[in-house]
């Protein structure tokens, strides 16, 4: 009689541990881009958090994979930091970053890997705009949603939300001050060199086509428009050479980021080259990263167009819609803001619609979030 009660007792046991099992099973995360658990985005206990470390499983955090397109510039930059101050445990996330250095190639590998991982959402900052259709769909196969952030992508829909710029308006925005800027100072005769940013990317086209479209209009000759891609050392390898060969010929350069700005500064120093308010030469920038904006008041760049890094605070909320099982837009434009050195331009018009052009002083720059 004894033997048979422990046995029956063995056998409650090994049923009892069978359901704890099954339950254990039915509560993790699924392999459809959401988290069972959880969707308010609330962080674990430093308990959970060990026990995560030892198990793999990533507990009642979202996790989140960013192929970032790679460290060139103050922009880019201050764009990770902000996925990294959103998408913290603190938050409720765990971020999977990788810094792609500009290579298509190894981006494409990020976004896969990512797929293998079974992140909860990929965000991609594209490094060029096309190429993009194969590995999305195996992120849509995977039940993976995809927002896109800054750079955009031509050949496939297949990702949830785009964040960013509309980078043809502020390369007409450019052009609109230029003309504007040009008409208060006497100056009837616009010679423009462009350095341009990393070939094939959609800021670089947009600022391109943007700035174009005005000077074909106004009559202006761009003398030149190479690459810099994005870089310092790019702006003041471009300048360099346009010192050499229109030396005398050009009075605005046109350098679409900051740190291009930056190196082109550094060529027409060496070369003799005075340029910023009261200079032989109108610098204009690209971005607005707080140095930059200080350089705008300090007179050495002229004007500098805003492109927003801010990003991440979107993505989280968008998210957080799909989280809920709601739809969030397709598109959605971050708020940018245009900056003068001088005062003399107070507005211009953008597709028809007037903008503030903002004269910078020190409460400008003290406000300045990047």
């Amino acid at each position: 009689m004894i033997g048979e009660i422990e046995m029956k007792k063995f056998l409650a046991l090994v049923m009892a541990m069978a359901m704890v099992l099954a339950l254990v099973a039915c509560g993790g995360t699924t392999n459809n881009g959401s988290t069972s658990n959880n969707t308010s985005g609330n962080n674990t206990s430093d308990n959970t958090a060990n026990d995560t470390a030892d198990t793999g499983d990533t507990g009642d955090l979202i996790t989140v994979g960013f192929a970032q397109v790679g460290h060139e510039s103050d922009w880019r930059t201050a764009s990770t930091k902000s996925a990294q101050d959103v998408f913290s445990e603190a938050n409720g996330y765990e971020l999977s970053f990788v810094d792609c250095d500009n290579d298509s190639a190894a981006q494409l590998e990020a976004v896969r890997n990512f797929i293998q991982q079974g992140v909860d959402y990929i965000i991609i900052d594209p490094i060029v705009s096309t190429g993009w259709d194969a590995v999305l769909t195996e992120c849509e196969d995977a039940g993976i949603p995809v927002i896109v952030i800054d750079r955009t992508i031509d050949d496939s829909d297949k990702y949830v939300s785009w964040v960013g710029s509309d980078f043809k308006v502020e390369g007409l925005a450019c052009g609109e001050w230029l003309k504007a800027y040009a008409a208060d100072k006497g100056i009837t005769e616009i010679n423009a060199l462009v350095i341009e940013g990393s070939v094939g990317a959609s800021a670089t086209i947009g600022r391109t086509d943007g700035f174009k479209e005005i000077a074909d209009r106004e009559g202006w000759t761009i003398l030149d428009s190479q690459s810099g891609d994005f870089t310092e050392a790019g702006g003041q390898e471009v300048m360099e050479s346009y010192c050499q060969s229109y030396a005398g010929q050009f009075n605005v350069v046109i350098c679409q980021n900051d740190n291009e700005a930056a190196g082109a500064m550094t060529s027409m120093d060496n070369a003799g080259v005075t340029y910023g308010v009261g200079g032989d030469v109108i610098l204009v920038s690209f971005d607005a990263n707080k140095p930059y904006v200080q350089m705008v008041m300090d007179g050495k760049i002229n004007a500098n167009f805003e492109c927003n890094p801010m990003a991440a605070p979107t993505v989280a909320d968008i998210i957080q819609q799909l989280e809920a099982g709601e739809t969030p837009e397709k598109e959605i434009y971050v708020t940018e803001s245009w900056f003068a050195a001088e005062d003399n331009v107070a507005t211009i018009t953008v597709n028809g619609e007037e903008q503030p052009m903002i004269y910078v002083t020190q409460e400008v720059l003290d406000g300045r979030p990047y």
